[in-house]
This record gives structure tokens, sequence and C-alpha cells, in this order.
């Protein structure tokens, strides 16, 4: 009986890397064909928590240099494990432990209120058992690449929120397109990639469509797009110049947020709650009540906006839906292509 111990490096999401060894044997005059006894040993060494979901396995080159077997012999083995759900393999990583299939990586772009609508949907859609690691890339696509890697063949699932840059796409290609969404913008992936996203062009032009004739009884509509401040899809500022276009509507982009002059008969459009505050701000120092000397309309639904100054209007989708379709990718062995309705939930602001 041939006996191996192959000591090599394992990286866990939760501790250091650390060294450990994993032993197995090999029986030449056994009546088990070699690779199910490779299979067997890695099956055995996960039951008794030798191997834990998330590690690394030896490469198949170190197989064949310190257990003599063959290429073949290790890549059916390998290629069984897969079949199984066991294993996985990440490109130019190797091979991981994915036999634990409970546990999910959400990667958010920032904590906001409606995010924790969004979160308070996929978790509660879940069962118990299932486990989720939050994480927030802030737009950082360096913190974000860092994470996605070393978290490569240790989920089961990767639910991430894109944002525009051009190094997007190639970063979301390493993990694998079957345990892949994209939520809430569907920006640099591919046809094939699943995703449940919101509509920030086609949707917010029908929106303001609809509501054109409330629009033009104010003086002026303003999109205060403060662009230093938010990460809001500009492909909007292009949809408010076609409205305001079409419609033959006073209207004004404003990128500069310290420009703001409120004066009666505004309409504001918002895309950052922290302009919303500048905003109500700047009501107060005038003595301008919203809703009857000018009115906002604000990106988002968030609970607190229901109350403020007796209900802001918003244009928001449905964060709560996107959670639970999320949780449902998770569910689910199938793609996801899902599109969550955006609408204006109308309130005394406008």
């Amino acid at each position: 009986m041939l006996n191996l111990i192959l000591p090599y490096i394992c990286t866990r999401t939760d501790q250091n890397s650390m060294s450990f060894n994993f032993q197995f044997n090999i029986n030449p005059q056994s009546n088990t064909l070699k690779y199910l006894q490779l299979v067997d040993a890695i099956v055995n060494a996960i039951n008794e928590n030798t191997l834990n979901e998330g590690d690394m396995l030896p490469s198949v080159n170190d197989l064949i240099k310190n257990a003599s077997l063959s290429r073949d012999t290790v890549f059916k083995a390998y290629n069984e494990l897969k079949s199984r759900g066991i294993i996985e393999s990440v490109p130019n990583r190797g091979y991981f432990v994915t036999r634990n299939r409970n546990r999910v990586l959400l990667f958010l772009d920032t904590f906001k209120a409606y995010k924790e609508v969004l979160y308070d949907g996929f978790r509660a859609n879940l069962p118990e058992n299932i486990s989720v690691d939050l994480h927030f890339h802030h737009y950082n696509i360096e913190v974000l690449e860092h994470i996605l890697n070393d978290s490569l063949g240790k989920y089961s699932h990767y639910i991430i929120m894109n944002f525009d840059h051009p190094e997007m796409e190639r970063i979301i290609s390493k993990v694998p397109e079957e345990k892949l969404l994209v939520i809430d913008w569907n920006i640099h992936s591919t046809p094939s990639h699943s995703y449940v996203c919101q509509d920030f062009g086609q949707a917010l032009f029908e929106i303001l469509e609809h509501y054109s004739a409330k629009i033009k009884s104010y003086k002026r509509f303003i999109y205060l797009y403060p662009e230093k401040m938010t990460f809001h899809p500009k492909e909007s500022i292009s949809i408010f110049n076609e409205f305001i276009q079409k419609e033959q509507v006073n209207g004004t982009l404003m990128l500069d947020p310290k420009k703001i002059n409120i004066q009666p008969g505004d309409l504001y459009l918002l895309v950052s709650d922290r302009t919303l505050a500048l905003l109500l701000d700047q009501a107060s120092e005038k003595n301008l009540e919203v809703g009857k000397d000018f009115g906002i309309i604000s990106y988002n639904e968030t609970p607190m906006k229901r109350y403020v100054k007796e209900g802001i209007t918003v244009i928001s989708t449905d964060f709560t839906l996107m959670g639970k379709k999320a949780a449902e990718f998770v569910l689910s062995p199938n793609p996801m292509q899902f599109v969550v309705p955006t609408k204006l939930i109308e309130r005394k602001s406008f």
C-alpha cells in the first residue's frame, strides 16, 4: 500500500492562511480503481472536516508527482467530484471544495437604507441553513477584485451589484456564469449572465411622460445630478434631456449642489439623499414649504421618505422584490433574467 501525505496551503474566508496535512492511501492491489480511491479519500476528508468548504485541493501536477498517479486518473477523479457537486474548478486558481453549498456571497455597492430593504427581502426568502456573507465595494474596483479573488471557489453563489467601470466585465468573468447573479444595474455583463435589475432608462422616460401635465404645472423642472456625489447611471441625464425637449418643459440639469437656489414653482428630481437633505435645509431657511411652494421627486424608496415632510414622492424599483428574486436564483438551478418594475409613488412633495 502506498501511503501519501501532501502538505499544502489552504485559505479560509474566516481565517488567515494556514498549512495542514492532507493524508490518503492508494492501494494498487485493491479492486477499486485508483481514481475512485482518490474520490473516496477526498470525500472522507470532507466528512471528517480535514477538508472544508473553500479549501484548495492538491493540483493535478502535485498528485502526479507525489502520488505516482497518472494525469488521466487525477482528471477522472476530479471530474467525478465536480459532477457530484463536491468540488469546482476556478480558471488559473485550481480546484476547491464546494460540497457545503449553503454559503452565498452578496456584494453590494454601499450601505444605504434601500440596500437594507433589499437585504431583508433577500434574507427573508432564504432558508435559515444558508449563510450570507455581505460585503461592500464602495465603487472601489481594487477592493471588489481583491475580495472576489479571495472568495473564488468558496461560495455556491455570487450576487454582485455592478457599477460602471471598464474592468468590471473582466473581474466578474472570473465567476462561473451559473453561479453569478448581477443585481440592480445590468452593466458590463454578457447576454448569458443572470440578472435581477432595474431599468434606469426607458422606465424613467415613461414615468415622466405619464406625469408630464403635472410636471408642466411647475415653473422649472431641475434635475439635480451631483456628479461628484453619485454613481447613479448617467443614462438618466439623456432621458431627462429627451423628455424636456419632447414635452417643451422648462428644464435644467444641475451638476453642482452648491448652486441650489430654490424658487417658488421649482420641481426638483433628486438621485442623492444628501442633496435631499440640502434641499430641505435651504427650504427651511427660506420658509418654503415642500409640496406647496416647490416640489420634490426623489429616487429610491426608503422607509423614512414615507414620513419626512408628510411624505416624499419617489421613483423607485421594488427592492424587496429584487431581494426575493435574488433568493430564488440561489434556490433554483435555473438561470434568471428579470427586470424589476420601476414606478412613481406619489406623496405630498409632488
